[in-house]
């Protein structure tokens, strides 16, 4: 493994706040400095030119400074078993360069502190959470190897839990093991579906019904009995969103059965490639218009910067994958805290009633959550052009606090899709399928603390941009 320097990490401003933080959990810290860390994982040794080749593409922003003498130094770097945004992109440059000798490329934080007296082990405890989010980064001391970014697991062997003998404590036991988070009724469910088959489930099975049937992917708590008033409903709180659409579905292509919903567009000139000839050329037909909104309330109350980040990237990816493939085109993003109580501007109706330890402040929410949810539709190369944000608390007569502590972050987009791509087709039994992309964690699997499970290996990497421009080839492919 190779390393390299890199620029300055963080701004004067940043390395300002930062250090009042700092100084707060250990006084004697005088300085502090954070600049990028380059790792490099080679396939066999570079050449000369290779060197300095990816020398050159390692060289970025401001002029590192010269560092006296050996600092005590923090590395802050992604989780080890996960590929970060900007790996997969700095690699995929690398390679593009020509330097195919080169496995990954993996980039970290290095933060050198003085302080008066040497800091002990109870000190570095308190200050590393304000250096990096624990959701997506480990923190490594001096004597940790960072080779561990590289390190990769060999594939555990294919596992069968054995409901036959073992009955219910066999399942109940499989899903603390594996950390399904399966409700009694769901373990109910398995436990009759594979004894009628007179088979055990593999670890496999288990693990795709936990995802598919999660609260993160099916919303079930929308199925719930809806209660207003002590009056209960004859439909439950999704039927009666659908009611909307049962009464006015004029104009309405496709919703509720799809990643997005799609409402009646017009006629226009759309400009790329004939499928005949792959040459560019207008073409008139009729464009629809896509749209979606999700959440991603429990991230974003953790990790403000990357949970509204992916909260925008899922709802991105779920445009892409509306239908037979559409086009994303613009972003919008909400947020509803409780009060700011911003420090030196706090205001009369604001009063601290604490909240619970795993959540961030609803400041800290407000100044990174926009920021990474903008970043990632700029990364994406769709702008995110229209937000809000409110913030809200309320006392009751009968003693009860309302208010936000855990936010509500809304991603939401328009996109436009072709006529012929907006239903599904249907898939005849022994139809290939062909994943695209990876690594990818799961998610939904027992809530937040399926976010920090580590991520498997997997020969490919690809962005969301490229797997899009990928289904958008296929589904010209298919109109030759």
């Amino acid at each position: 493994m190779l390393r390299f320097r890199g620029s300055p990490a963080l701004s004067a401003f940043r390395l300002k706040k930062l250090l009042t933080g700092l100084r707060r959990q250990a006084p004697t810290i005088s300085s502090i400095y954070a600049e990028f860390i380059h790792f490099v994982d080679t396939l066999e040794p570079l050449t000369e030119a290779d060197r300095r080749i990816l020398e050159r593409l390692l060289t970025y922003g401001p002029k590192a400074r010269r560092l006296d003498g050996e600092l005590p130094t923090l590395l802050v770097v992604p989780r080890p078993g996960t590929i970060s945004p900007w790996s997969s992109k700095a690699t995929d440059i690398a390679h593009n360069c020509g330097l195919q000798r080169i496995h990954r490329i993996e980039r970290g934080i290095a933060y050198h502190l003085s302080a008066v007296t040497v800091l002990d082990s109870r000190q570095l405890a308190t200050i590393e959470p304000l250096l990096h989010d624990r959701m997506t980064e480990v923190v490594l001391e001096p004597a940790d190897d960072p080779a561990v970014l590289f390190a990769q697991a060999e594939p555990a062997p294919l596992t069968y839990i054995d409901i036959l003998a073992g009955g219910r404590a066999a399942l109940e036991q499989a899903n603390i093991t594996l950390g399904l988070a399966l409700s009694i009724d769901e373990i109910d469910y398995l436990l009759d579906s594979f004894s009628r088959l007179g088979r055990n489930p593999s670890d496999v099975e288990l693990l795709m019904f936990a995802q598919a049937n999660s609260e993160h992917c099916r919303h079930k708590i929308f199925n719930a009995d809806w209660i207003i008033d002590s009056e209960p409903r004859d439909t439950s709180l999704f039927g009666m969103i659908r009611n909307t659409y049962r009464h006015a579905p004029t104009g309405i292509l496709s919703a509720y059965h799809d990643n997005a919903a799609v409402i009646q567009g017009f006629a226009g000139e759309r400009f790329f490639p004939a499928p005949a000839d792959s040459g560019y050329r207008y073409h008139q037909e009729d464009i629809h218009i896509l749209m979606k909104v999700e959440t991603h309330n429990h991230p974003t109350a953790i990790s403000p910067f990357p949970g509204a980040a992916t909260g925008s990237g899922g709802e991105i990816r779920d445009e892409g994958a509306t239908g037979q493939g559409a086009k994303p085109k613009a972003g919008l993003t909400g947020f509803s805290v409780s009060n700011l109580r911003i420090p030196g501007f706090e205001q009369p109706w604001e009063t601290d009633h604490g909240k619970p330890r795993r959540i961030v402040s609803a400041l800290e929410i407000m100044l990174e959550g926009p920021i990474g949810a903008a970043a990632f539709n700029n990364e994406f190369g769709r702008p995110c052009l229209a937000g809000y944000f409110r913030t809200f608390e309320l006392s009751t007569p009968a003693g009860e606090l309302r208010g936000y502590h855990k936010p509500i972050m809304l991603a939401g987009g328009l996109g436009n899709i072709r006529a012929d791509q907006v239903q599904k087709q249907d898939l005849p039994a022994g139809t290939p399928i062909v994943v695209i992309g990876g690594p990818a964690m799961l998610i939904g699997l027992g809530g937040g603390a399926a976010s920090s499970m580590a991520a498997g290996a997997s020969a490919e990497a690809l962005d969301f941009a490229r797997c899009s421009a990928a289904i958008r080839k296929c589904n010209g492919a298919a109109r030759k």
